[in-house]
């Protein structure tokens, strides 16, 4: 990574936003006179005057006041040419220093960007330090953004893979490592940045976040996140090894994407997360292996999908979750392994749909699931076998539809329809026949 990247420019430098003097002065003079007018007349109207006496005799104390109200006059339009030269100094000594600092940041950023081009691991790593600690002083957003935009690009760029322990390549394998460590460490400050307040020293909460393609075969700290803002990619992520948490995590607007990523090992665990606003996608993820749990979530508003996903092995969690709100779908989902857990989840609002869905092999159970709100439907969804499973699942209320599916009705749902409060919409072929 030898090229450096250049902060974007700021498009509102604030010296363009300076009028003129002539029409500073011009704005400045007639506000001053409406505003005394408008003083004048009012105690005018306050005090009843009726006319002033035309008769009455200049005398010598008179004119001394208005030869003391001219004086106050000119000392006041004195002071108002003073306020706004004032002004406008102080206006172009903030343009000037914002100038400088960007001057500075641009020339630290330079000198941050060629350590992460270096042969040497050690060099790369306090290039990473350099630039997290430019985007924590960037005098801008957009330079921020900058420097968060360099350090997700490094991590998108391909490695050479671990060439093994073997002593032949020993030397290969600790450079391995080494460089490893340089990603280990971005992923890192990205999670502790992400979990300070926004708008405080060091947040990079509501930037862009890009990890577009990017494996990460590490234990990754994201609990406590907030997802307030801007866009977020994990597409096409990779999560092959470790623990990847998200637990407690709030994602209250913007966009969260996790499209086509695969979650083929270890653990990533969204438990206690609140969906609260924006739009998280997981179209077409793939479930082959590890565990993905979604325990004790809160979905209360925004837009979650999961449409496309694919779960071929492991294990997928969604035990107490309550969805509450907003949109959850998993449209055209295929379940056709592994085993995937909605026990004791609680459907009190929004919609979660299931439209579409194949439910083919593993295990999916509903157990002891309840529905008391909102609507949940399963319209078109595939059942080909006997792995699903609506044991002691509790109808309160809510809309409930398995219209159009096709298969064996899921074990358990008929006895649980049976003792429903509410009408649940089966399939003809569901349906008890009448002796």
């Amino acid at each position: 990574m030898t090229a450096s990247r250049r902060p974007r420019s700021v498009p509102n430098d604030q010296e363009l936003r300076l009028w003129k003097v002539g029409r500073a002065l011009t704005v400045t003079f007639v506000a001053a006179i409406l505003g005394a007018g408008c003083v004048f007349y009012s105690l005018v109207v306050l005090l009843d005057f009726q006319e002033i006496d035309s008769t009455a005799k200049l005398d010598a104390k008179t004119l001394f006041d208005l030869v003391k109200l001219s004086f106050g006059v000119v000392a006041g339009a004195g002071a108002l040419v003073a306020l706004v030269v004032a002004y406008r100094r102080q206006r172009v000594d903030e343009a000037g220093a914002h100038r400088e600092a960007t001057r500075l940041h641009t020339e630290r950023f330079s000198q941050a960007v060629d350590k992460l081009g270096s042969e040497s691991p050690a060099v790369r790593l306090g290039g990473v330090h350099a630039l997290a600690g430019l985007a924590d002083d960037a005098p801008d957003h957009s330079l921020r953004q900058t420097c968060i935009d360099v350090l997700c690009a490094y991590l998108q760029l391909p490695f050479t893979p671990d060439p093994g322990n073997d002593p032949a390549h020993q030397e290969e394998h600790h450079r391995y490592l080494a460089f490893r460590n340089v990603r280990h460490t971005i992923l890192r400050l990205i999670g502790d940045h992400y979990r300070r307040p926004q708008g405080t020293h060091r947040s990079w909460q509501g930037c862009d976040l890009d990890l577009t393609g990017v494996t990460i075969d590490c234990n990754t700290d994201f609990s406590r996140a907030v997802f307030s803002g801007g866009t977020v990619s994990f597409d096409d992520v990779v999560f092959s090894g470790g623990a990847m948490s998200f637990d407690g995590a709030v994602f209250s607007g913007g966009k969260v994407s996790f499209r086509r990523t695969t979650f083929s090992g270890g653990k990533v665990s969204f438990r206690r997360a609140v969906f609260s606003g924006g739009t998280v996608s997981l179209v077409d993820a793939t479930f082959s292996g590890g565990t993905v749990s979604f325990d004790h979530t809160t979905f209360l508003s925004g837009k979650v999908f999961l449409d496309g996903a694919t779960f071929l092995s492991g294990r997928v969690s969604f035990g107490c979750a309550v969805f509450s709100g907003g949109t959850v779908s998993f449209g055209a989902a295929e379940f056709s392994g592994g085993t995937v857990s909605f026990r004791r989840a609680e459907f009190s609002g929004g919609r979660v749909v299931f439209g579409g869905a194949l439910f083919s092999g593993g295990t999916v159970a509903f157990g002891l699931a309840a529905f008391s709100r909102g609507a949940v439907s399963f319209r078109g969804a595939t059942f080909s076998g006997d792995e699903v499973s609506f044991t002691s699942v509790r109808f309160f209320g809510g809309d409930v539809s398995f219209g159009e599916a096709t298969g064996p009705a899921p074990s358990g749902l008929l006895a649980a329809v049976i003792t429903a409060s509410v009408p649940v919409v089966l399939p003809s072929a569901w349906l008890p026949v009448n002796p």
